[in-house]
């Protein structure tokens, strides 16, 4: 039996992320049915104002934060505090990317959200983790790459190195920041009792290099990166008719189907390719011939040739045919939802798709669009004292959407 309620349904979450990493730990939680509050600084978090743009609205922001409620507050007011210290009481999860060492200074380390609320689960998300040499330091997403290796196993081993041009290491954070605040929130029905978790760009960086890690430290010897790296390296990228395509074609299994597909069927009993050694001997051999083969074919010609012989293959999308390939949308990996800048706007949906309870996918707040609804509903202030904070600048909203710092129309 299906149900409308969602998994993390009755969760509440306070989000004080900034930028990439905590935001999208948060938004995962809101897909799964938590109810985000996103503390945002009077005037909206930084990343509103950021590039690309679909009409006014900021595409980076919205798949950080959409499904989530907005309460805009100064922090830096004791009033501001107050409202926060509250919020700590009547919710599950708290949530934060500052500089380790800044959340303590405003007055929220876990020591002081633990007595306000034994249960809460506090979440620290940084560059470099809350304690370690290089604890101190700021970073963004490069970093984790940087330190770890990545950017030395891309490419090919006559290119300098190469980071990727999507921020992998910020979401592989917020995915283990929001593995963790689930195992914590488990972990609590049986002792009662919220904790603290540390995680870091740095950590999920050595997440990516941790078998050639593990292969130097116990040989001391490196590989050489790039295509033609290690055994049975046959297969690869290939160009095409109007672009490229994935073909594997080193496994054992796969051999006799490539031959087939690249029409060589005598070469599943010579011995230049009998093993994955010995087609990597002969790796330009083979390779000539898949080149051969699809040389009329397009991206996805090739693909599905291949895929028809039981190859693995797949065409090499540009961002505009990943965007029309049919895959994210009929899985509900990108969903449009309504938004009240752009008027619809695509945001990343559903990656689980349970049986029974179903994922939230959420438009994106304006500017304090919940502040009445959450200090009036939620912690039961009056409107004489919400009225209060807005004239002391406690908290605001903003929606002078008609001039937007930084958007192509303001």
């Amino acid at each position: 039996m299906t149900s409308t309620k969602a998994p993390l349904e009755g969760y509440r979450v306070l989000d004080l992320g900034r930028q990439q990493a905590g935001p999208r730990c948060a938004q995962v939680l809101a897909r799964l049915g938590a109810e985000v509050i996103k503390i945002e600084r009077l005037g909206g978090e930084e990343t509103r104002y950021s590039q690309p743009w679909v009409g006014k609205q900021s595409a980076y922001w919205v798949q950080y934060n959409s499904g989530k409620k907005s309460l805009s507050m100064d922090l830096r007011t004791e009033k501001g505090k107050e409202v926060l210290r509250e919020l700590v009481k009547v919710s599950d999860v708290f949530l934060q990317n500052f500089r380790p060492g800044t959340i303590e200074k405003m007055g929220f380390g876990y020591d002081v959200l633990k007595n306000l609320n034994p249960m809460i689960v506090m979440v620290n998300v940084s560059a470099y983790g809350q304690f370690g040499p290089y604890s101190e330091r700021i970073g963004v997403d490069p970093i984790g790459q940087m330190i770890s290796g990545i950017t030395y196993t891309t490419g090919t081993r006559d290119m300098p190195p190469i980071r990727t041009g999507v921020p992998i290491i910020d979401r592989t954070t917020a995915l283990h920041a929001s593995i963790g605040t689930l195992a914590a929130l488990m972990e609590r029905q049986v002792s009662g009792q919220g904790q603290c978790i540390d995680v870091c760009l740095a950590d999920s960086g050595y997440s990516f290099t941790e078998i050639p890690i593990t292969a130097y430290h116990g040989t001391k010897k490196t590989e050489e990166r790039g295509e033609d790296a290690g055994a049975g390296a046959t297969g690869g990228i290939f160009p095409c008719k109007g672009g490229y395509v994935l073909i594997t074609a080193g496994s054992q299994p796969q051999w006799p189907r490539v031959c087939e597909a690249i029409g060589r069927p005598e070469w599943v009993s010579d011995p230049r390719f009998g093993s994955r050694h010995a087609r990597a001997a002969h790796r330009e051999i083979v390779n000539d011939a898949i080149k051969e083969a699809i040389a009329g074919m397009t991206p996805y010609e090739a693909a599905d040739h291949f895929v028809s012989h039981d190859v693995i293959a797949s065409p090499v999308n540009t961002i505009a045919a990943a965007e029309a390939d049919p895959h994210p949308w009929v899985r509900g990996a990108l969903k449009e939802v309504p938004d009240f800048l752009a008027g619809t706007i695509a945001v990343s949906g559903d990656f689980w798709h349970f049986s029974r309870t179903p994922a939230v996918v959420g438009s994106t707040p304006r500017v304090g669009e919940h502040n009445e609804e959450i200090l009036g509903g939620l912690l039961k202030y009056s409107a004489e004292e919400i009225a209060e904070m807005r004239r002391e600048k406690v908290i605001g909203e903003w929606d002078n959407y008609d001039n937007i710092p930084g958007t192509p129309m303001a």
